[in-house]
């Protein structure tokens, strides 16, 4: 199994210096919608599902937003970003404050003058060169605002036997790491509903934020959209960003609807006691016949399977478990 990573890495870091790699968007989404910045590799080093899919989405091999090696792209309000280039970007870490007992959330600098400027809904390739082979590679979603001007943030979960997690969770104010992107995942300008459903597990709430920020920005002119948000967690104390969802629904309560699921609810718990079931689907997201509607999801494989089917390397895969059972379609379901 190691002889067998070694060469996949190898490949990824030998087509990294290869000509530019020109595929259609269409291309892209289809290889690249399955990875979430919560989603843990297996044991092993680098998951060989995630290497071949940056291979084939181009984003190791050199997808070209821009002609010319690091030229930055304008923005509309008039800064630039610098993940429109083409190679790998190197950001200093600014700080790291705890989220929870085994999550952080990560606040890199951005050049001078420049913001992120990430398609929604988009994550970055992380690269750390400390591998015990070769460097690491992995998805990460930011949840900072697209339009946020110097920095970039990111919440990320500690997993001990991860290949990336303890190097990353390792890292001082001052120290570096590599990124590049964007991976497209969804389309929201291209694909926009107006009634959203979302069913998040852990780290799975960093997509559904993104969008969330989107939807409900100050300028967005997503005016009509409302989204119902299922967040699950296994303790109280492993909800993630639990201030900023109920400061949205504060602000939006006619739009933003966020409901807290728990395995291990206290006893004074008021909210969803249990794994996320079928009950609570119908009770809280829009049904299958609501016009105009999408389910998002994002969470731990066997959650994710449960409720919508597995992730099949590069692809959605076969769409099954609860919301197939309860009538939704393909079409209207999308597994982050």
């Amino acid at each position: 199994m190691r002889f067998f990573t070694s060469n996949i890495n190898s490949a990824i870091l030998q087509a990294a210096q290869r000509p530019t790699v020109r595929m259609s968007q269409a291309q892209i989404l289809r290889n690249v919608r399955q990875y979430s910045s919560g989603t843990q590799a297996k044991k092993g080093g680098l998951n060989s599902g995630l290497l071949l899919g940056l291979l084939g989405a181009g984003i190791v091999g050199g997808i070209a937003y821009n002609k010319k090696q690091g030229k930055v792209c304008p923005l509309e309000d008039g800064s630039s970003s610098v993940f429109k280039s083409r190679g790998f970007v190197s950001l200093k870490l600014l700080e790291v404050q705890s989220v929870t007992h085994n999550t952080s959330l990560f606040r890199f600098a951005l050049p001078e003058g420049q913001a992120s400027g990430l398609p929604v809904a988009s994550c970055v390739i992380a690269k750390h060169s400390s591998g015990k082979f070769l460097p690491v590679l992995r998805p990460y979603t930011p949840i900072s605002d697209d339009k946020a001007v110097g920095y970039i943030d990111f919440v990320i979960k500690k997993y001990d036997d991860g290949a990336m997690t303890p190097l990353i969770h390792n890292m001082k104010p001052g120290d570096t790491l590599d990124f590049k992107g964007p991976m497209v995942k969804y389309d929201w300008e291209k694909n926009m509903k107006k009634n959203v459903g979302m069913i998040a597990g852990g780290t799975g709430i960093t997509p559904m934020l993104q969008l969330i920020k989107r939807i409900f920005h100050e300028e967005s002119t997503d005016k009509d959209v409302r989204v119902s948000l299922i967040y699950a967690n296994q303790t109280e104390e492993d909800i993630l960003l639990k201030n900023e969802l109920d400061k949205i629904a504060k602000e939006h309560p006619d739009r933003f609807k966020v409901v807290y699921a728990l395995d291990k609810a206290p006893t004074n718990w008021t909210g969803v006691s249990g794994f996320v079931n079928k009950e609570v689907i119908q009770e809280h997201l829009p049904s299958p016949q609501e016009k105009d509607s999408i389910i998002f999801v994002c969470g731990p494989p066997p959650m994710v399977k449960s409720i919508a089917g597995e992730t099949i390397l590069m692809s959605q895969g076969k769409f099954s478990g609860i919301l197939k059972e309860l009538g939704y379609s393909k079409e209207n379901v999308f597994k982050f």
